[in-house]
């Protein structure tokens, strides 16, 4: 039986890395009553005590599925085709406003505009950040960002090391392998600090900022640990202009790299209050690459040469 006085929390993308994590950091947590949201509540099978169809590139689907929500958490995702992200979290924001809405927790990523001062590109995160100032002006009672990592997931599989033409394994990247410049994390740990989030309003219901980090890496970091643990791996930096002919979508991952290697992946000022709030309030520290890499780490043997 589920107890009447658990709060809900609604959770969009309840289907996809961080949305399923938060299910299930919630159900754990066993403060809360949880609500799936999904386009197909039909395709639903999750751990959620229930589903609700919600689409936010239909806002007439919101207003059914967050009502009596006291929580709420959003993410969108900057790679489906046709999305334009601001859009969809505003009419998210507003839905959640309008139902009544106690705190909501929003996935969000640094502004890449404004720390490079224009020099670097990269919607998937500066889009996602213009988002933050419409979550804090809504007026919720409590609010909160959350900061994905660059995910180890991404560093294993078909972006992982790559075959090379004497057959051995390793990356060919436009970046200095020395610099520090990567926070990293296992994407289904997140939940963790968003559950910690909504148990913690007084805490982090102020518009704090709580990031994932597991790790704080330089690419000869992470090939060092890979090559303790068994493999024999390698790295190979390539000019910049090189490297953006290599495959469709190789300038803006170059870029990408470029921005990380110059500011970090969270931007250049320290984040170890956030870090440490975060992992407090998960109840938790996040999992290092080494130990997530021994248990996870897979090489793309199909890989071309």
């Amino acid at each position: 039986m589920i107890s009447n006085d658990k709060k809900l929390i609604a959770v969009f993308g309840a289907t996809g890395n961080q949305g399923a994590g938060v299910v299930r950091a919630l159900k754990a947590n066993d403060q809360f009553k949880v609500r799936a949201l999904t386009r197909d509540p039909r395709k639903y099978e999750g751990l959620a005590d229930e589903v609700a169809a919600a689409d936010l590139e239909r806002p007439e689907t919101l207003a059914a599925a967050l009502g009596g929500a006291h929580g709420v958490f959003l993410v969108t995702n900057f790679w489906q085709e046709g999305t334009d992200e601001i859009k969809q979290a505003t009419a998210a924001i507003q839905a959640a406003k309008a139902a009544g809405v106690n705190h909501f927790v929003w996935s969000t990523l640094p502004n890449v505009e404004r720390i490079s001062d224009g020099k670097f590109n990269l919607p998937q995160f500066t889009g996602k950040a213009k988002v933050d100032p419409i979550v804090r002006e809504a007026g919720f009672s409590h609010h909160t960002f959350v900061v994905p990592p660059a995910y180890y997931q991404n560093f294993s599989g078909p972006f992982g090391p790559q075959k090379q033409p004497d057959r051995s394994f390793g990356w060919v990247l436009p970046i200095d392998p020395a610099v520090r410049c990567f926070h990293m994390g296992d994407i289904s740990e997140l939940g963790n600090i968003v559950a910690g989030a909504f148990g913690h309003p007084d805490e982090t219901g102020n518009g704090v900022y709580l990031p994932l980090v597991g790790d704080f890496l330089s690419f000869n970091d992470l090939v060092g640990v890979l090559n303790q643990q068994g493999h024999q791996l390698s790295f190979t930096r390539v000019p910049m202009e090189v490297y953006a002919r290599f495959f469709p979508g190789a300038a803006a991952l170059g870029e990408t790299l470029a921005y990380y290697e110059t500011y970090t992946y969270l931007g250049p000022r320290s984040f170890d209050e956030e870090i440490a709030l975060a992992n407090k309030v998960a109840g938790k520290t996040p999992t290092t690459f080494a130990s997530w890499a021994r248990e996870n780490f897979r090489l793309n043997t199909a890989s071309p040469a």
